[in-house]
């Protein structure tokens, strides 16, 4: 048998390690509980049967909402095997988002993690019209629930088992019948314009990008792997899914989300895979920790952290350090980096790569520097996830390195980045004229500006409709100054607005946590976020924090006026992606009488909204907003 599918993977290492290896492993209640290979799949089988028994056939849709957990795992493997579709939704998705999609996929099951998760789909059940059973695997607080469509877990396991014993032959020739050209997964896009729209991998997408990715970014068996990442993002299921079970390496889960960076440390992962807001969040956490140490600790960090600046320019320089560069790194290594390595759970990390937007160019020299060997990684979902990527040995930040073996890259006279390759996807689910649009000629359309510099690197500049023009015709990329903003660890996110205007303004949430902590340290008090990102010291901090991103941008891409915003972006409010990409439309319209203020001059803007918060209460907000000029 041709281990061509996913479901086929499985069954091949099931085989080659039986319980020999761990292939999945979660912390529970504060102990690490682990699964075999054959335990996995056996898990497998059973909730595929059990859900066949109920009435799971071939083409049905199979939608998974909850935490990382080995079940969620189980669950679309379980449905891949028959030849049903699985499709993840974000877990904090507020009830349009779960209903657009369950929807629109027509999903006959609905695997949900726990009482939180259920009763969204209970609370708009009578909506959801294709739904005929809803599987969780979380009991606490289930016991009352009394509705007919709900199973537990366990018990859709043992109607597998009695399935078996009356089709023992049944499940083995399901997974052989499966196909590489069969749908293996409906994956969403990142919907910063609207609607996400629902993208059609296959295994023969799937599998290859692993195998094509692993050529250049080695994986091997007894790695280890954290998955705290969002299940239905594409780079995660490339990682936890496709990748671990063509290369067979450990997959963990941590207790919670608080505690993912706790859990990293404990297992001491050799692949990581995160997006760049996971990479700035965690530079700002080392930045925040070294102004809580002691003054001998803080003197030695910022004396050590310039030599591993310069190692990291030589590397990406390609220059030989010379033997005095080679003896302070060391000196450096062994006296900051190599426990603050330690302490973020870095010690063994081997391959470490970011991808899903830019990461800026200070937070990639920062890794590098602490000896962190982390690449850049580009890519769409529509491609399976990755069509470029550094190489060993050949990074460069301003960069996203170069086509992974099989795939094709090109330019077009526009400036817009198209791509081909064998895991190019099937195709939007109920939406050809999309499709039509995306592929042409077999041709992915990114719908990035870029080129190739002199190195034969990929250069992303922005997304097309994004990069913006001066109206003295320059052009710039908001998205980099963004970057270079979010590198402070005050600043949590920011938008830059310019097009068709004179100058640049910038609006800036800070980090509540970070810049609250500075405000104690500084006698300042305060109650909530307005009043926190309304006083004067915060803004005369963060204007010294864009004055120094001010010193390394050209002249006509300096933010001249910026304000704090009254609250954070959120994606419950449609202002980012659940994968945290500025809806940037819709932030300008909502925002635009405060973009129009800081253009007409205004010193202060008197905002009157209303605010919502997590649990659903609404309140008017009126506060002043403050302008500052550089």
């Amino acid at each position: 048998m041709t281990a061509d599918t996913l479901p086929k993977l499985l069954k091949q290492q099931a085989e080659k390690y039986g319980h020999h290896r761990h292939a999945l492993r979660e912390k529970d209640f504060g102990i690490w509980q682990s699964y075999t290979w054959q335990e996995y799949y056996e898990r497998v089988k059973y909730l595929c049967l059990g859900m066949v028994s109920l009435g799971l056939k071939k083409d049905d849709k199979l939608a998974i909402i909850g935490d990382n957990r080995p079940e969620w795992i189980y669950a679309e493997l379980a449905a891949q095997c028959v030849g049903a579709v699985p499709i993840g939704i974000y877990q904090d998705s507020v009830l349009k988002e779960v209903s657009y999609i369950i929807n629109l996929s027509q999903a006959k099951f609905i695997v949900a993690e726990d009482q939180e998760q259920c009763d969204k789909i209970l609370d708009m059940i009578e909506e959801l019209e294709s739904v005929e059973y809803i599987i969780y695997h979380d009991p606490k607080g289930m016991r009352d629930y009394e509705d007919e469509k709900l199973l537990y877990f366990p018990e859709v396991e043992k109607l597998g088992r009695s399935y078996e014993e009356a089709n023992p032959a049944f499940f083995d020739l399901q997974v052989e019948a499966t196909a590489e050209t069969d749908v293996a997964a409906i994956c969403t896009t990142s919907g910063t314009t609207g609607n996400p729209k629902l993208s059609r991998l296959s295994h023969r997408n799937m599998v290859t990008m692993a195998r094509n990715l692993g050529e250049v970014d080695k994986k091997f068996e007894s790695d280890e792997f954290v998955s705290f990442l969002p299940l239905p993002w594409i780079g995660e299921q490339m990682m936890a899914i496709s990748s671990a079970l063509l290369f067979g390496f450990t997959v963990n889960f941590p207790e919670k989300p608080e505690t993912a960076q706790d859990n990293v440390r404990e297992i001491g992962p050799h692949v990581m895979f995160s997006p760049p807001r996971v990479w700035e969040n965690i530079a700002a956490t080392v930045q925040v920790r070294i102004m809580d140490a002691s003054p001998f600790k803080r003197k030695i960090y910022e004396l050590c952290l310039p030599i591993g600046y310069h190692w990291a320019d030589l590397k990406f320089q390609k220059k030989t350090p010379t033997f005095i560069d080679r003896v302070k790194y060391w000196i450096a290594y062994w006296l900051v980096f190599r426990a603050l390595k330690d302490r973020l759970g870095f010690s063994n990390i081997r391959s470490a790569s970011t991808g899903g937007a830019a990461l800026g160019p200070d937070t990639f020299r920062f890794f590098h520097a602490l000896g962190v060997n982390l690449k850049q990684i580009y890519g769409q979902t529509e491609i399976s996830g990755v069509s470029c990527i550094h190489y060993d040995g050949d990074i460069d930040f301003d960069s996203v390195g170069q086509p992974i073996p099989g795939t094709e890259i090109k330019i077009t006279e526009e400036g817009e980045i198209i791509s081909r390759s064998s895991s190019l996807f099937m195709g939007y689910y109920e939406n050809q004229a999309a499709t039509d649009e995306t592929i042409i000629d077999g041709w992915l359309h990114s719908g990035d500006a870029g080129y190739f510099n002199d190195k034969g690197h990929l250069v992303v500049i922005d997304r097309l409709k994004d990069v913006m023009t001066l109206n003295d015709g320059t052009k710039f990329s908001p998205q980099f100054i963004e970057n270079k903003l979010k590198f402070s660890p005050y600043i949590k996110e920011a938008v830059a607005v310019g097009h068709k205007r004179d100058n640049i303004v910038a609006m800036i949430c800070v980090d509540f946590e970070i810049v609250g902590k500075w405000a104690e340290s500084n006698r300042l008090a305060y109650t909530t976020y307005t009043d926190l990102a309304s006083q004067e010291p915060i803004y005369g901090m963060i204007k010294d924090e864009v004055a120094t991103v001010n010193a390394g941008l050209p002249d006509a891409a300096k933010v001249k006026k910026f304000v704090l915003l009254y609250k954070e972006l959120d994606a419950d409010d449609d202002e980012l992606t659940r994968t945290r990409k500025v809806r940037r439309r819709f932030v300008d319209e909502k925002y635009s009488e405060i973009i129009e203020g800081m253009y007409a001059g205004l010193g202060v803007i008197h905002i009157e909204t209303t605010i919502k918060y997590q649990d659903g209460n609404i309140r008017q907000l009126k506060t002043d907003i403050s302008v500052k000029s550089l």
